[in-house]
């Protein structure tokens, strides 16, 4: 393995998105503190989702995690589509760095933002409510694990992507719904029936599920289940992943 060269990218990576820290870290704490603020204050005395804990306290993990996936395949994404249309990828695919160490590294640094984020949410959120600590292996696990997803998708979709239109389109019909349909907001046992079915489809409800039982030791469903399924959707988004910058797929032509 070329290490130098996989720091190196991973290095350019964490600048890109550190030098303008204003857009990529602290307005994605903001947007998370709003919806927080807006929704915790609304449904706070009228919705209890787990016996014994506030609606707002059962919103943050939530947040958190949603801010966790959104902005790992957002870094990931918008690195490659920027380097395809600029034509500075070209600098990357002349070294002599293999598919594998080019896909460690930019899931690593969507990893990196995308848990940055959340445990800025984190913090801002202790000053409004305190939280529990039921498992704070589980926190870790779901949100490395729910990043890399994110970060191998966001790979995906900017191998697939032409222009900013596509990605965005992608990221709106795709990342979006599957976001705030997967229990953020909620728990699946409000729903009717076959929409809690249809719930067990997506992938990031499983995300959130598994990150919320960290804090409370409640979930909807049982968070081995949930560690498999998310383990199971990396695994083949990154293999999905690793065989398209292995092919070059609109990257060498």
């Amino acid at each position: 393995m070329n290490l130098t060269g996989f720091k190196t990218l991973l290095y350019k990576e964490l600048l890109r998105f550190s030098k303008v820290a204003l857009q990529t870290l602290l307005a994605p704490v903001i947007t998370a503190l709003l919806y927080l603020l807006v929704f915790g204050h609304v449904l706070e005395e009228h919705v209890q989702v787990f016996p014994g804990v506030r609606y707002t306290a059962f919103l943050i993990p939530g947040l958190m995690m949603m801010s966790v996936l959104q902005n790992a395949f957002a870094n990931s994404s918008s690195s490659l589509i920027q380097s395809k249309i600029t034509g500075n990828l070209i600098f990357i695919l002349v070294t002599p760095l293999s598919h594998v160490e080019i896909f460690l590294a930019f899931v690593l640094a969507a990893v990196v933002r995308g848990v940055v984020i959340g445990a800025g949410v984190y913090i801002v959120a202790l000053f409004l409510i305190p939280l529990p600590l039921h498992n704070p292996l589980a926190l870790i696990a779901f949100a490395i694990l729910g990043a890399a997803v994110l970060g191998a998708l966001g790979i995906v979709a900017g191998l697939w992507a032409d222009k900013f239109d596509q990605l965005a389109g992608f990221q709106n019909f795709i990342i979006m719904p599957l976001t705030f349909l997967s229990g953020v907001f909620y728990s699946i046992h409000s729903l009717p029936l076959f929409w809690q079915q249809l719930s067990h489809f997506n992938p990031f409800f499983y995300m959130i599920d598994g990150f919320r039982y960290g804090f409370f030791g409640v979930s909807d469903i049982s968070p081995w289940r949930s560690l498999a399924v998310v383990s199971l959707t990396l695994a083949l988004l990154s293999a999905l992943a690793l065989e398209l910058l292995r092919r070059g797929y609109k990257i060498r032509s």
